[in-house]
């Protein structure tokens, strides 16, 4: 019998999860730790899937200043006055060292509609209202229509937006790829956990080497 459940590299794109300043500016409310030490394991992934013209999604949140739109465990604070990951904010946009290039700014209206920014060839971001890549988007549908059946999760941070994605990938049929260096905040208890979901492990080195070809099936 064939094994379905094997990550192809001819089929493939690359999901950053909440790579935005917020999340990594010291003393954010919101920082999330070890982002800074991640970011270079990040970028040279990042980097790989633009070389080789891999598809590459960058999923990031925004905060209505009244709340609507904010999960339940921060619209409280965010309703008191919180002012994190809002709108047209220098708060709410991608890192620097994931921008393709340095000027792109984030078009916060046609995020919030449920369109995606074209960052350039193969490359999008997007709006997610929750943790997951997934959840309230159109992800899987761009996903499907392109022919994707692998995937490949780096970010910020694997107890919220990491494992969400990582967990609604998998029930969702794709082949999912855990950059398990290159996800802040990841402990080994929690990655552990992913196989039984069917998701690998890959450390960065691995992704680099199974991306170029020089490794065709292994879950290092």
């Amino acid at each position: 019998m064939t094994e379905q459940n094997v990550p192809d590299r001819s089929a493939v794109a690359l999901l950053t999860i909440d790579l935005q300043r917020d999340f990594a500016c010291q003393g954010s409310p919101i920082q999330a730790s070890g982002l800074g030490a991640c970011l270079p394991r990040i970028r040279r992934i990042v980097q790989a899937f633009r070389e080789y013209e891999k598809p590459i999604f960058h999923a990031v949140r925004l905060y209505r200043p009244d709340g609507s739109n904010v999960d339940l465990c921060r619209r409280s604070a965010v309703m008191e006055g919180l002012r994190v990951l809002m709108p047209g904010t220098q708060g709410a946009e991608l890192l620097d060292d994931i921008k393709p290039k340095a000027d792109i700014r984030l078009d916060s209206e046609e995020l919030l509609s449920g369109g995606f920014q074209e960052f350039g060839a193969n490359e999008w971001a997007y709006y997610k209202p929750r943790w997951g890549a997934f959840y309230g988007t159109e992800l899987e549908k761009r996903l499907r229509e392109s022919g994707i059946g692998t995937l490949v999760v780096v970010g910020c941070n694997f107890p919220t937006g990491g494992r969400a994605t990582i967990y609604e990938g998998c029930a969702r049929d794709f082949c999912v790829i855990a950059g398990s260096d290159a996800i802040c905040d990841a402990s080994r208890d929690g990655l552990d956990e992913l196989g039984r979901l069917g998701a690998y492990q890959k450390t960065t080195d691995a992704v680099l080497e199974w991306l170029s070809g020089k490794r065709q099936n292994s879950a290092a």
